[in-house]
C-alpha cells in the first residue's frame, strides 16, 4: 500500500491519543513471562509487541519474529533460560542480516547453549534452554542497548543474579535505565555504578503488581515535527504521558525548543505548540547517542525548515530495520537536500528547495515512513509501502487524517 500526501495544512488545535511505548511494553512482556503476577495496562498495539506476546505464549519449536529486532534480542536471552526446551528463532531476510553475535557470546559466557543455523553471528539460531549458573559477563559499552537489556531482563532468574561490566563509553543509557527502573518496580534489586551493573536474584514471588505503560515518545516525535513545520500558534495535545519519563526519546521536549516548539504538561497530557519561527541561519547540532531513534525525524524537520543540521552518535542506525543513515541520505537527496554521512554522523546542508511529487522508499522501516510524512505540510509526496508503520504505530495514518492531512 502506497500513500499519496497532497500538500496539506492542519487544524490550529488537535488532540491525539497514542498507545503504550513499544520499548516499555516488550520489556514488561518478558518480565510477565518470568513473573506471572505482573499485570500490564496500556500495552503497545504495535506489530513488535503483538509478535512478542505471541512468541512468549507459543509452544512451537520454530518462532518467526519477522522484523522485530527487540523481540529477537530479548527472546534469545529468555529462551536460553528455559530448561529442556529447544527453540529456533528466525525472522525476515533483513533480520538475518542484523548481528546477534555479541549477545550470543555473552549468553554463552553465562553457560547458554546456542548455535547458528545459517551464517555465523546472525539469525536464525537454535537455542537449547538450560540453567545458567555463571553470573559474570563483560560487553563493549557502545553496543546496542537491546543486548544489554536482554541480559538484565533475565538476570534476576539466574541462580546467582548477574554482574555485567560495560567496557568503554556507554551509549543509549536511557534505555538501560528504563530496564533497571522496570526491574526495580517489580521488586528486583539492581545497582548501576561506574560501568558495572549488578542485578540480584529474585527469590520470592510477590503479590500481584499492575504497571501502566507510558505512551510512546518515539511516536510523539512525528507530532513534534508536524508542529515545527506548521504556522506559529499550531498546537497538538498528546496523551498519555508522564513528566518523569523512563524513555530516552523524552529529550524531544528539549530538542524541539530549537525548532520553536514549546512543551507543556497538564496531568497525563502533553501539549506541543509552535511558539516562534527559527532563524534561517540556525544550525542544529546534536549528539543522539542516547536517542538514535529520533534521528530520522529531526533531520527531516531540519530539511523542511531549510536548516543546517549535524547529528552525531548514530553508529547503531546501520544495524536497524535498514541502514538508516544511507536510507536518509538517499531519500532526502531525492527531495533536493545535500547530505553527507559517515559511519556515525549525518550532516544536512542548509537548503531552501523542496521538490514535489517525490516517491519516498521506506525500506521495510516504519520510522522512514513516519519521519517523512510531516513533509506533506511543505510539498506533495508519495510514501511507498506505507503499511510498515504497523511495526510500532498502526493508527498513524488515521491519526494524520484527524489532524487534517490530505491522504489518498
Amino acid at each position: 500500500m502506497d500513500i499519496q500526501i497532497s500538500k496539506s495544512s492542519i487544524a490550529r488545535k488537535s488532540s491525539i491519543e497514542i498507545t503504550g511505548s513499544k520499548s516499555e511494553s516488550n520489556r514488561l512482556l518478558l518480565l510477565q513471562a518470568l513473573y506471572p503476577f505482573l499485570m500490564i495496562k496500556n500495552l503497545s498495539n504495535s506489530d513488535d509487541s503483538v509478535l512478542m506476546q505471541k512468541a512468549l505464549k507459543s509452544n512451537e519449536e520454530v518462532i518467526d519474529i519477522h522484523h522485530a529486532g527487540t523481540a529477537m534480542r530479548f527472546l534469545t536471552a529468555y529462551f536460553s533460560t528455559k530448561e529442556n526446551r529447544e527453540t529456533i528463532l528466525t525472522g525476515s531476510s533483513r533480520m538475518k542480516e542484523r548481528p546477534i553475535k555479541i549477545l550470543v557470546d555473552a549468553l554463552e559466557t553465562l553457560g547458554a547453549k546456542i548455535s547458528y543455523l545459517e551464517n555465523i553471528g546472525y539469525p536464525p539460531i537454535k537455542i537449547s534452554g538450560k540453567k545458567l549458573n555463571k553470573n559474570k559477563v563483560s560487553l563493549e559499552a557502545n553496543v546496542s542497548s537491546q543486548y544489554i537489556s536482554a541480559l538484565l531482563l533475565i538476570a534476576s532468574k539466574l541462580k546467582n543474579g548477574l554482574k555485567l561490566t560495560l567496557k568503554g563509553k556507554i551509549t543509549s543509557v536511557p534505555y538501560i535505565k528504563m530496564t533497571l527502573a522496570l526491574l526495580n518496580e517489580i521488586g528486583i534489586e539492581t545497582k548501576f555504578e561506574d560501568n558495572i551493573i549488578t542485578v540480584k536474584p529474585k527469590l520470592s514471588e510477590p503479590e500481584n503488581k499492575e504497571i501502566t505503560v507510558e505512551s510512546d515518545w518515539s511516536s510523539a516525535s512525528y507530532y513534534y515535527s508536524i508542529v515545527a513545520l506548521s504556522e506559529i500558534g499550531t498546537e497538538v495535545a498528546l496523551s498519555s504521558y508522564k513528566k518523569s519519563s523512563l524513555q530516552g526519546d523524552f529529550v524531544l521536549a528539549d530538542i524541539y525548543n530549537q525548532f520553536g516548539v514549546e512543551t507543556q504538561f497538564d496531568g497525563n497530557t502533553v501539549a506541543i505548540k509552535k511558539t516562534s519561527a527559527v532563524a534561517s541561519d540556525s544550525k542544529i547540532e546534536l549528539d543522539l547517542s542516547n536517542a538514535p531513534d529520533i534521528a530520522q525525524t529531526i533531520s527531516v524537520t531540519a530539511f523542511g525548515l531549510g536548516l543546517e543540521c549535524f547529528l552525531s552518535g548514530l553508529h547503531t542506525l546501520k544495524i536497524k530495520e535498514t541502514d538508516r543513515l544511507v536510507a536518509l541520505k538517499v531519500e532526502l537527496e531525492k527531495l533536493g537536500a545535500e547530505v553527507v554521512i559517515t559511519e556515525a554522523t549525518l550532516h544536512l546542508k542548509p537548503s531552501t528547495k523542496i521538490f514535489s511529487d517525490v516517491e519516498i522508499a521506506t525500506y521495510n522501516d516504519h520510522r522512514m515512513a513516519m519521519a517523512f510524512a510531516p513533509l506533506g505540510l511543505k510539498t506533495s509526496l508519495k510514501v511507498k509501502d506505507a503499511h510498515v508503520v504497523s511495526k510500532s504505530y498502526p493508527q498513524f495514518w488515521e491519526d494524520l487524517k484527524t489532524l487534517g492531512f490530505n491522504l489518498k
